[in-house]
């Protein structure tokens, strides 16, 4: 559903990541707490969400330096856990057009989340990108400036079922996706693939390889109304 290019503006995309936030917020809290417990004051604590803005990467990052790994492993565990962002990225430089400082900002506030409510509701609109972008980094560095301060009187996230609501997000944007067997089809094998790579991979590598297999099964498939040569 694209809309009305005035209803794919900044503040369309900023609020369509508005229910999300309820599962961003503890989980941004935890890594704050996480890299505290690790030995990051709060200044450092911050900058990184700042800078990175990726919460797996920053959560692996601060397991790392608490276990004494040097530059190299921060920066390749890093790299691979947030190599699917290479996928978004081609695909949004595909279908949107963004030039100069925005596009700069739109790599950095590109997320999982954000890609995912882009193609489905804001498809070819900068402004609505970077709306949900901003949005989920506005509402992640709170949580981290939070958490940094009630360091121990946080729950973990995910003891209170709320690491459910991510996974949950997903399959809301993708079900109005999919309307023919092929699609079905296509997602089911990225779903599955990327599961079962998984468990070999890192993560990002995961995806990034499922992902690519669909791509190609996508193409190879007649589309709905054609028959196979």
């Amino acid at each position: 559903m694209n809309g009305s290019p005035a209803s794919g503006g900044f503040g369309a995309g900023f609020r369509a990541m508005l229910p999300l936030w309820i599962g961003v917020v503890p989980f941004g809290a935890a890594y704050a707490v996480t890299a505290r417990t690790t030995g990051l004051d709060p200044f450092e604590t911050q900058l990184m969400s700042l800078l990175v803005f990726a919460g797996g990467a920053q959560f692996a990052a601060v397991g790392l330096i608490a276990a004494g790994a040097g530059p190299w492993t921060l920066v390749s565990t890093t790299f691979l856990l947030n190599l699917r962002h290479l996928l978004y990225g081609m695909v949004v430089a595909r279908t949107t057009e963004l030039h100069g400082a925005r596009r700069l900002l739109a790599a950095h506030l590109l997320t999982d989340e954000a890609f995912g409510v882009h193609v489905a509701q804001g498809r070819g609109r900068p402004a609505f990108l970077i709306g949900a972008g901003m949005s989920l980094f506005v509402v992640w560095n709170a949580a981290t400036l939070l958490g940094s301060f009630l360091a121990r009187s946080l729950p973990d996230p995910g003891a209170i079922g709320l690491d459910i609501v991510f996974p949950l997000a997903f399959l809301a944007l993708l079900v109005p996706l999919v309307r023919d067997r092929r699609t079905a089809v296509v997602a089911g094998v990225a779903g599955l693939g990327g599961w079962a790579l998984g468990g070999f991979m890192a993560s990002g590598a995961a995806l990034l390889v499922a992902a690519t297999l669909a791509a190609g099964l996508a193409a190879a498939l007649p589309a709905p109304g054609r028959e196979a040569p």
